[in-house]
């Protein structure tokens, strides 16, 4: 798939089919964030994989309503990082690319909020994370069983050049 192409089809999913993931294809998907942007090379993520669905399931129960999908998925990526000085930046950046990836390889995704939420902590422990790590975010996967058609605004409404005009 060409690269502005996954840019512009890439929605976010949340109903999926009832099949797995293979193996080789969350290695790839993880794989694109190993190799985002990180400030100073710091390279502070850490991705852990939920494919089991019981474990799917304590996931979604824990996140609650913002992620009740994630039940259903074929997977779920727990994105955390070390408490460094740019963690939402790079995290951000390695989350954006397994969005990226996944689109490419046939697989939906969604981007369920991690970072100052109520229940980052608890995810934390969950993934068995150390306390002082920051979570990201939470990457619902799996195949897609909706297209969802969202238009976005028009580059001339959210491009400026040299400042923006009101």
């Amino acid at each position: 798939m060409e690269l502005f192409e996954a840019i512009h089809g890439r929605r976010s999913i949340r109903k999926y089919k009832k099949e797995p993931l293979a193996k080789e294809v969350m290695e790839k998907i993880v794989e694109a964030g190993r190799w985002a942007a990180s400030a100073r090379g710091e390279y502070p993520w850490r991705f852990v994989v939920i494919t089991e669905p019981g474990r799917l399931k304590e996931l979604a129960g824990i996140v609650g309503n913002n992620g009740r999908f994630i039940a259903d998925a074929g997977a779920a990526i727990i994105v955390t990082t070390t408490d460094s000085k740019y963690y939402i930046e790079d995290g951000c950046a390695a989350a954006q690319n397994i969005l990226l990836a996944a689109y490419g390889l046939g697989v939906g995704t969604c981007w369920v909020a991690g970072d100052k939420k109520d229940y980052a902590e608890a995810v934390l422990r969950f993934a068995g994370s150390n306390p002082k790590n920051k979570l990201i975010c939470i990457i619902s996967c799996g195949i897609p069983d909706e297209k969802p058609a969202k238009e976005k605004p028009p580059l001339a409404e959210v491009m400026f050049w040299e400042k923006i005009v009101q």
